[in-house]
């Protein structure tokens, strides 16, 4: 582990940028912490930080100079490594049969600064289902192969936040090139850095850095066991995949259903999600046409449509199917959860429906009905 003092921050910034790559980060805009293109360490969050609980989020003036102490944003990565709108490709009528282009451009060399350890872990997420499945999404891989990331851990975690009990946080162990941890110390604010690849390591190398004390490292292990016993939520995952398996015909989920909107915004700002639907358009003159992906959600209505009417009509059916996907067939399909324990669910929730809450409800009500279940009187309880 190494140390950086707080000004090498904007070094880090000019020298990705002087090396072409296109530097994301946390910025503010409208009331909220954004993902953005950023050019300088003045653009970056410096003294706020943020208050979410379900249903709420207020950004505030923290009144210190730290830059990364906030939880997580209302946008992931995913927006950059898989667009909201891409064109597929376009066709125009020539003189004398359609030129056909497909919509491959060259994609920006990206480089993420501030990833959180739970979007890291939502961006693995991601590789299983685009890059190592049966199919692979070419964009996706484009974006992915040349990304340099940049993780800051998580000392602040939310009201909202349960990365501890998901195992995704607050620290990240792998998968980055740097990992940065902030030490909110105002007599010395300075950063701890963990090397993660061979371009870490080569990329430091431009960076005044010491090696970091032991003192350092005691002080970042004390801020991360601080972090997780401050987490606004906690998720029991043992044997979660069978709980939603039994408890498929629950009628909690028409409870869930009649407070739901069926807005999409779980799965708009959820890292992991990844469903699309596709677009065909024309201009008024016939002569172009066009075919587009964008995001969708199994949320709305048209999602499940199959011929003669949606699989999935009511609310309470397509809340079943999000949150079941998330812990118990994403494992089936994926090998891993398909949650990373953010907490966006449940702070851009407009009724401040809360995930944990729920899955603890199918907790305990099946440990309350298998507790206090009546044996059945017949031949096999041992009574005539």
């Amino acid at each position: 582990m190494y140390s950086l003092e707080e000004h090498a921050i904007g070094k880090i910034i000019s020298t990705l940028q002087h090396e072409k790559y296109v530097v994301i980060g946390p910025t503010v805009q409208q009331g909220a912490i954004v993902y953005d293109e950023i050019h300088s360490a003045k653009d970056l969050p410096t003294g706020y930080t943020d208050e979410q609980k379900p249903g709420f989020y207020r950004l505030s003036s923290s009144n210190k100079p730290f830059h990364f102490q906030f939880s997580s944003s209302p946008h992931s990565w995913k927006k950059f490594l898989r667009p909201s709108v891409t064109r597929l490709w376009q066709a125009r009528l020539g003189t004398s049969s359609f030129e056909f282009t497909e919509g491959k451009n060259e994609p920006p060399r990206y480089a993420f600064l501030g990833v959180r350890p739970c979007d890291l872990q939502a961006i693995r997420v991601l590789d299983n289902v685009l890059l190592n499945g049966n199919f692979t999404e070419e964009g996706y891989k484009a974006r992915r192969e040349r990304l340099f990331i940049i993780v800051v851990n998580c000392t602040e975690p939310g009201g909202t936040c349960f990365c501890a009990s998901m195992h995704t946080g607050p620290r990240a162990s792998k998968d980055f090139d740097l990992a940065l941890t902030e030490i909110p110390d105002p007599k010395h604010h300075r950063f701890l850095v963990d090397v993660g690849s061979e371009q870490g390591e080569k990329f430091l190398r431009t960076i005044q850095h010491a090696k970091a004390t032991p003192a350092d490292e005691k002080h970042a292990d004390k801020l991360f066991q601080t972090a997780s016993r401050n987490m606004g939520r906690s998720v029991k995952t043992e044997g979660v995949v069978e709980l939603l398996k039994k408890n498929f015909e629950h009628r909690r989920w028409e409870q869930i259903g009649e407070r739901c909107l069926s807005c999409t915004n779980c799965t708009m700002v959820c890292p992991t999600c990844f469903c699309t639907t596709i677009e065909d358009t024309t201009d008024l003159s016939g002569q172009t046409a066009e075919r587009w992906r964008k995001w969708d959600s199994c949320f709305t209505l048209d999602f499940s449509y199959i011929h003669g009417g949606s699989v999935r009509s009511s609310v309470s059916a397509r809340y079943r199917q999000w949150l079941v996907h998330k812990f118990s067939a994403w494992q089936d399909q994926f090998g891993t959860l398909g949650c990373v324990g953010c907490g966006r669910c449940i702070t851009w929730c407009p009724v401040g429906i809360d995930i944990t809450e729920e899955l603890s409800f199918f907790r305990d009500e099946n440990h309350e009905t298998s507790s206090t279940k009546k044996p059945v009187k017949g031949k096999n309880n041992g009574k005539s």
